[in-house]
């Protein structure tokens, strides 16, 4: 499972550090390449984490929780929207703020989320929907 480990409800909430520290060490080494920016960070919209760098991507993920537009011109590219009432679902992640390491999450994994965040709210199951497709 993955936690949600940085939430911040003026900006947004996010994810996708592995519990496994050695899948973390992997991503780290093969970052992914930018995409270019097609859509705006707006409320729902979900966008790959970054650092100031080009081609900086990793398996970190955020939702926007507002319009986050000036993430824009900085190459945020939002690649997924929330749909339907899911919005509801993700206010309603537990708000821990910027309190777990991020350094430490990569280098203990859930070990240490466990023993110091057990409230986090995760991700035990995620299922990948076509367009043809009904949610």
């Amino acid at each position: 499972d993955t936690r949600f480990f940085r939430v911040i409800p003026s900006f947004m909430v996010q994810f996708g550090l592995s519990g496994d520290p050695a899948l973390n060490a992997k991503w780290r080494a093969n970052q992914i390449k930018d995409d270019p920016v097609v859509e705006s960070n707006k409320p729902g919209y979900v966008t790959f984490a970054k650092t100031g760098a080009p081609n900086s991507r990793t398996t970190q993920l955020f939702i926007n929780y507002v319009d986050n537009a000036r993430l824009d011109g900085m190459g945020f590219a939002p690649f997924a929207k929330v749909l339907g009432d899911g919005m509801a679902v993700v206010k309603k992640i537990y708000n821990c703020g910027e309190k777990p390491n991020q350094g430490q999450i990569q280098n203990e994994g859930n070990a240490y989320l466990d023993k110091n965040f057990p409230e986090l709210s995760k991700i035990v199951k995620a299922t990948i929907v076509t367009a043809k497709e009904e949610i």
